[in-house]
């Protein structure tokens, strides 16, 4: 490990405690000056340290940035994140991830990107990843539950990122099926779930949740169509989050909410979230628009809709597209 990978990572440790010159350079076994020469190369790389003589170095509580070295320290998972790579850059974070499952990546390998060149959405649809804003995070997962919940777990990840979002925040949020976060009525957040299955469509290998999240404010780098439907957890409420604390609290609250497909145990915190319920929606049902009342999710995760015939849909995540609350 490089030695200023080495201090970043000692400075996480330390959280909000200074650490002395010396003791750094005992832990690390380099010389004072070869410290000193690592807390330059990090701050040149936008990490801000401060430094008091007599009582060493710490990192300051604004800093910003991605890394390996704090996402680590805000983790309390078995196994999501802890095969970890993070990137400045990257095209797409699920078709990285991809790449490594294909190559035998163990589960909860994840793979977190400051910004994205090639970001996807659902249906097709561009995800715009801005540097310095948002998180792009994706994670292989190798579930152990059968095929027929597997749909179930794009609704498991928004109920993570809500969870984790208000813990930090202080602030609500919702979600609108099937796999969007909202605060203040806009959206914070999107997220893409893509599975490799096996012979013949029987079995899961694995699964990569894609999940972007916008943090810091979004209001000089979206243009003015995509301002009127998103926003960002900054805009939205006002919180300055850490976005390595922020990523490493989705990680865990995404393996606790997991934990729960198999016995449906995130479903009411899914529902007591849901906005579509309760209001007359238009959906497209492949080529078919169709338009009633949302009355519910089942316990699929499906969105129960009932038209004005009185007959009752369920619409699965995989079928319906541009489900909007009339009038929007």
């Amino acid at each position: 490990m490089k030695v200023k990978n080495a201090l970043l990572s000692a400075l996480a440790g330390a959280g909000e405690g200074y650490i002395s010159g010396f003791a750094l350079a005992a832990q690390l076994g380099v010389s004072r000056s070869a410290v000193w020469k690592a807390v330059k190369a990090l701050e040149a790389e936008g990490y801000t340290i401060e430094s008091v003589t007599a009582k060493g170095y710490r990192l300051s509580g604004d800093n910003d940035r991605l890394s390996a070295e704090l996402i680590g320290k805000a983790l309390h998972t078995e196994k999501l994140g802890r095969e970890l790579f993070v990137h400045d850059e990257i095209g797409s974070t699920n078709t990285a991830a991809k790449e490594l499952a294909g190559q035998g990546a163990p589960h909860g390998t994840t793979v977190v990107a400051d910004r994205q060149t090639a970001g996807r959405g659902r249906m097709g649809r561009s995800f715009v990843s801005p540097s310095g804003t948002g998180i792009y995070m994706s994670i292989v997962i190798r579930p152990e539950f059968g095929i027929e919940l597997a749909p179930m777990m794009t609704s498991a990840a928004a109920c993570a990122v809500a969870k984790a979002v208000e813990r930090l925040s202080g602030s609500p949020t919702q979600i609108k099926w099937v796999n969007d976060v909202y605060m203040a009525g806009r959206k914070i957040c999107g997220i893409l779930t893509e599975a490799s299955f096996g012979l013949e469509a029987k079995t899961l290998d694995y699964a990569v949740i894609g999940i972007g999240i916008n943090v810091r404010s979004v209001k000089t780098t979206l243009d003015e169509e995509l301002r009127a439907v998103a926003t960002s957890v900054e805009d939205a409420c006002g919180a300055r989050l850490d976005r390595s604390r922020l990523c490493g609290e989705v990680l865990c609250q995404l393996e606790r909410y997991l934990g729960m497909i198999e016995n449906g145990g995130f479903l009411a915190d899914y529902r007591r979230r849901e906005l579509l319920t309760g209001n007359r929606i238009t959906a497209n049902v492949g080529a078919r628009p169709i338009e009633g009342e949302a009355i519910g999710i089942d316990d699929s995760a499906n969105l129960i809709v009932r038209l004005d015939s009185g007959e009752e849909v369920h619409l699965s995540s995989g079928e319906a597209s541009l489900c909007r609350i009339k009038g929007r």
